[in-house]
């Protein structure tokens, strides 16, 4: 459930509404292939085997079975959506005592529909007409949070659209809008489809945040407590700084051993180490991504040498930055 009552909400200032900003200020959530796929009941199919990216379904015809990769069963029905934000093996069947084992849905024939949209659609044979296929609009999408990037391994394998609708009404409409353009096939359809499936998965994660990140603790914990969420929000504005110990104390208001153990206690690492792994997060974005020079990365973020620069990385990363790009 993405819900949560009230008292831990954002809006009342366990987190306050600055660090909402600052958590989806460098939030990248564009999808990169979508898909309109047509599929005739029985079936069970798997996706996205050996891929870490974030994806996004929309449910516009029938019903399906959404497994998480923990086994976990999601009911979808049409008008739904959710957000799979860490990617990963997931099964899709028509019922959950769909047929096994299952095909790969990435091995049925596509067409192109327009740039970056194709269309995939199964035997046609099977017994029934098109009102009774199954029809899912779906993405794979660029997701990254910058130096937020701890965010996405906290949030659920599955991230319903539909646990949310009450506390965020202005959702409906733009579901709506996708189930109207699914079906109609306008000129420009998938097109709109596309841009109406970002914002729809963004709002999926807003919504997460603004309702207190559901259950999770660790990082989290960090940014509800108020003096050391100034303190993560400080090294995220300015990662480059040259951050001391002391300096990050008093920002808590704490001595440099109270603060060190109770940073520990929190997020399970050191606070000058939390620092360089943020820092080497943002370098491999910005070399593997932006294709921003190795020198300028490394100025960017603090370094003087490129040599220190570069065994930190790797000492991080495990691989020198040189090869950030084919290791994203």
């Amino acid at each position: 459930m993405l819900d949560r009552p009230s008292a831990t909400s954002l809006s009342t200032g366990s987190f306050g509404p600055d660090l909402v900003s600052e958590l989806l200020l460098g939030m990248r959530l564009v999808g990169v292939d979508y898909r309109r796929v047509e599929l005739s009941p029985p079936f069970t199919y798997a996706f996205g085997e050996g891929d870490s990216r974030a994806k996004f379904l929309f449910l516009a015809r029938g019903t399906i079975t959404l497994r998480a990769p923990s086994g976990e069963l999601h009911q979808m029905k049409a008008g739904d959506a959710a957000l799979l934000p860490r990617g990963g093996r997931h099964l899709i069947g028509s019922s959950a005592e769909a047929p096994q084992p299952c095909a790969d849905l990435a091995a049925l024939p596509r067409e192109p529909l327009c740039t970056q949209v194709s269309g995939i659609m199964d035997c046609a044979e099977k017994a029934g007409g098109a009102e009774e296929r199954v029809l899912i609009f779906s993405a794979c999408m660029d997701f990254d949070l910058g130096s937020m990037h701890p965010l996405v391994a906290l949030m659920p394998e599955v991230m319903r659209v539909g646990t949310i609708l009450t506390r965020y009404p202005e959702i409906l409409p733009m579901l709506e809008a996708m189930a109207r353009e699914v079906h109609q096939g306008r000129a420009g359809y998938a097109g709109i489809l596309a841009r109406l499936a970002d914002v729809v998965a963004a709002s999926i994660v807003r919504a997460w945040v603004e309702c207190g990140c559901g259950d999770a603790t660790g990082w989290i914990a960090a940014l509800r407590d108020p003096r050391l969420g100034r303190v993560l929000v400080a090294l995220h504005r300015d990662p480059g700084r040259d951050w001391t110990l002391a300096e990050l104390a008093k920002l808590m208001g704490a001595s440099r051993s109270v603060f060190a153990e109770r940073f520990l206690a929190v997020t399970g690492v050191p606070p000058l180490r939390y620092l360089t792994e943020m820092r080497m997060r943002l370098a491999a974005q910005w070399i593997s991504k932006e294709g921003m020079p190795i020198d300028t990365a490394a100025h960017r973020l603090g370094y003087s040498s490129h040599a220190a620069f570069s065994r930190a990385f790797k000492r991080v990363t495990g691989y020198p930055p040189s090869q950030a790009p084919r290791a994203a």
